[in-house]
């Protein structure tokens, strides 16, 4: 018997691979227009970007790390939604 491991999606979610990808394809459409480079510029600023302090407390700085996660889960969506295109125009 062959157990079949779950496809995990970029966000280490189990989800099929296809619905996974349409995800990823969904998130660069969004942020690949000059609004969504405002925006996604914007975020980064605010999260990325942002050196914090010594004094930074620990629920800060978990706060911080949280919104980090979600633009890099953005940004990893949509090279993710690239690579897909560029091996689709092999």
């Amino acid at each position: 018997m062959t157990d079949k491991q779950p496809n995990l999606g970029i966000d280490g979610y189990p989800r099929k691979k296809q619905d996974d990808e349409k995800i990823s394809q969904d998130v660069l459409a969004l942020f690949n227009t000059p609004s969504g480079q405002e925006v996604l510029k914007y975020l980064r600023s605010i999260t990325i970007d942002v050196i914090s302090g010594a004094n930074i407390s620990d629920n800060e700085l978990r706060h911080l790390e949280g919104q980090r996660y979600l633009v890099a889960l953005i940004i990893r969506r949509m090279n993710h939604a690239t690579s897909i295109k560029s091996k689709d125009n092999e």
